[in-house]
């Protein structure tokens, strides 16, 4: 169905495989095109959405031979029609997403990974922000997450020196979730996305509502929020089966309605 990716739903675990192995899956313009459109149709058919890279590498960001050409290459273009909408499907998609970094994640291989809700890495893996190598800025949200994730001053000295950040020092950081040795990392990835996918859909929805909007309101909003979300939460056929299952100590069963 795709060139430069794959897909596959197994119950509903969708996820969704960078595969352009030989050049460490940077980022085309059919890539981004052809990943917008697998997350989209994602959302219809399954409860969690994985994101992962084929090979050695997670992402090594955009394809520079795409930039080769004088002229031909409008970055300021590309970040808005290509990266924007992709980077905005990731982060509205009502269903949680995980990254499961796999190897290295560089430039916007590295920020589309922040993007997502949860970074799960190989302890291999490691995050670079190598813009300035090539006398560019961070880009695809970097200077968003960044702050917010590890505070200003690694954030600075990150996106300066461009040096790698090991997945090890990613989670002391506070960049990412956690960091599983290698030989156990597929199949744990894999079991992390189960669990999401078997629990309450609506309530991690309003969790990443809840969070997201953190950034923006003062404590009244945010509190506000908080009520009404969780009346929209208390009214769902998952919060009265987690009621039910407490009571019964028994696990629950949750649908996702």
């Amino acid at each position: 169905m795709y060139q430069t990716i794959t897909t596959e739903v197994t119950g509903d675990v969708a996820v969704l495989t960078l595969n352009r192995p030989q050049v460490m899956n940077a980022l085309t313009s059919l890539m981004r095109a052809e990943l917008l459109e697998a997350f989209q149709t994602a959302q219809t058919t399954a409860r969690v959405i994985v994101l992962t890279g084929a090979g050695r590498a997670f992402c090594s960001g955009q394809d520079l031979a795409d930039a080769l050409s004088p002229g031909a290459f409008d970055v300021e273009r590309v970040l808005n029609e290509e990266y924007v909408p992709l980077l905005k499907a990731i982060t509205d998609c009502p269903l949680p997403v995980i990254a499961a970094v796999n190897g290295t994640a560089a430039g916007a291989g590295a920020n589309l990974a922040l993007a997502c809700d949860v970074v799960i890495a190989a302890e291999s893996a490691s995050f670079i922000q190598a813009f300035t190598r090539i006398g560019l800025t961070p880009d695809a949200g970097g200077t968003y997450w960044l702050p917010r994730q590890i505070g200003m001053a690694r954030a600075m000295g990150a996106c300066l020196f461009a040096e790698g950040i090991s997945a090890r020092e990613a989670v002391n950081w506070g960049m990412i979730w956690e960091a599983v040795p290698d030989d156990r990392f597929i199949a744990h990835w894999r079991a992390r996305a189960a669990k999401l996918a078997a629990g309450p859909t609506q309530a991690y929805t309003a969790v990443k509502q809840a969070l997201r909007s953190s950034f923006d309101h003062d404590l009244d909003a945010q509190l506000a929020l908080e009520a009404k979300l969780q009346g929209d939460c208390g009214q769902t056929a998952d919060f009265r089966e987690g009621v039910a299952a407490f009571l019964g100590k028994r696990p629950a069963q949750f649908t996702g309605k």
